[in-house]
């Protein structure tokens, strides 16, 4: 493992550095306000290559890495971790769909994917099983050449704007092996949305219930075998955790920024505030925690990449790690800022919200920990 970074992956990072300078910074706070979800805006990364990132060349994706998805990512999320999250979630179902999807699916559904002609939501969560995925509910029954899906799944990104919803349904025993995986259009019959969640942060992204009564889509839209739809799920997770984390990296890093301009300027006491040696130690953990946990993403993307056996427990590691350490970050930049980081002008505040929510999908930290210690006793 090299630790620099290819001229190609440099130019990679940035690419959407400067998207994310230019297109999505300067809005980010009027998004934020105004709860927009800046449907225009996100779909200029399709002719960039950043719709269809690790999907095959052939349907129209970048074939790139995990490790180069992190740096997009991260670049990304410097710009909004709201909006660079949304985006991340659009690549896992890409991804999904090009890696389990039959041929024919491949060609039907992801050149529209890859072109951001149509944007994909991932459906797992429901309201009564989040941490305990493999007890949903949501279930769909073959009918002739039909699935009837009936269910409910919660804290959807993109429900009610989004074109295609890729969704986990019971189609036999309880537990994993009876979960699918199904690919259903909106609009179709019996699917409808419940009301835009009102939240704490990533405001600038549309939340909601996806409800279906009677859904109706044909048999062809079954991803990949009956019956592997939870491994399926988990194993987009892993490359997910893996975005989510770079996310929170990318904001932090912003935030850090930001402070650390501030304190150059804001003077008390007679001097900058850089120069009080108590605040340039804060400054100097910060900036620790954040090259280590840079460090240690690009290692389980590494590991993510070549199919290593570890390659799950460091994802979750990495997902637990990053997350905590960015929110930490985040939050002692507000501390710095003082009051003025408690209002929204300066953009700390809402990095703050944005990031809170990191520690909690794609997998709570605690679970994370589950998954940890579970390969850890295995192995010994």
């Amino acid at each position: 493992m090299d630790f620099a970074l290819t001229e190609e992956q440099n130019a990679i990072y940035e690419m959407a550095r400067s998207f994310a300078d230019e297109a999505i910074a300067p809005k980010a706070l009027e998004w934020d306000e105004t709860s927009h979800f800046p449907e225009d805006v996100i779909k200029q990364v399709a002719p960039l290559g950043m719709a269809g990132i690790y999907v095959r060349e052939d349907v129209g994706g970048s074939a790139l890495g995990r490790l180069e998805s992190t740096l997009i990512f991260e670049a990304l999320a410097y710009g909004c971790p709201s909006i660079g999250s949304f985006i991340s979630i659009h690549n896992m179902c890409a991804w999904m769909i090009d890696t389990f999807g039959t041929e024919e699916q491949r060609q039907k559904w992801l050149p529209q994917l890859t072109s951001m002609e149509k944007i994909c939501s991932y459906c797992l969560t429901e309201p009564g099983s989040g941490s305990d995925a493999s007890a949903l509910r949501t279930r769909a029954q073959k009918d002739g050449n039909q699935w009837k899906l009936n269910g409910t799944k919660a804290f959807i990104s993109g429900g009610g704007t989004s074109d295609i919803y890729l969704t986990m349904a019971r189609t036999g025993e309880d537990g994993p092996k009876g979960i699918s995986a199904i690919l259903v259009e909106s609009p179709s019959e019996g699917l409808s949305f419940g009301a835009n969640e009102r939240k704490m942060g990533w405001r600038a992204q549309p939340t909601a219930q996806v409800q279906f009564d009677d859904c109706r889509v044909p048999a062809d839209h079954l991803l990949g075998e009956e019956g592997k739809g939870f491994s399926y799920a988990m194993a987009g997770l892993d490359g997910g955790r893996l975005n989510i984390a770079a996310s929170a990296l990318g904001a932090a890093q912003c935030a850090l920024d930001k402070t650390l301009q501030y304190m150059k300027e804001r003077k008390a006491f007679g001097k900058p505030i850089a120069d009080f040696q108590a605040l340039q130690f804060r400054l100097a953990d910060m900036e620790t925690e954040l090259q280590a946990s840079r460090i240690f993403l690009r290692q389980a993307a590494w590991k993510l990449d070549n199919k290593t056996p570890d390659a799950t427990k460091h994802c979750a590691m990495a997902k637990r790690l990053v997350t905590d350490l960015c929110f930490r970050v985040a939050n002692d930049c507000l501390q710095l800022h003082g009051g003025y980081g408690y209002l929204s002008d300066y953009g700390i505040e809402k990095i703050v919200r944005d990031l809170r929510v990191h520690q909690i999908l794609e997998g709570t930290n605690e679970i994370m920990r589950l998954i940890i210690a579970r390969q850890m006793l295995k192995e010994d």
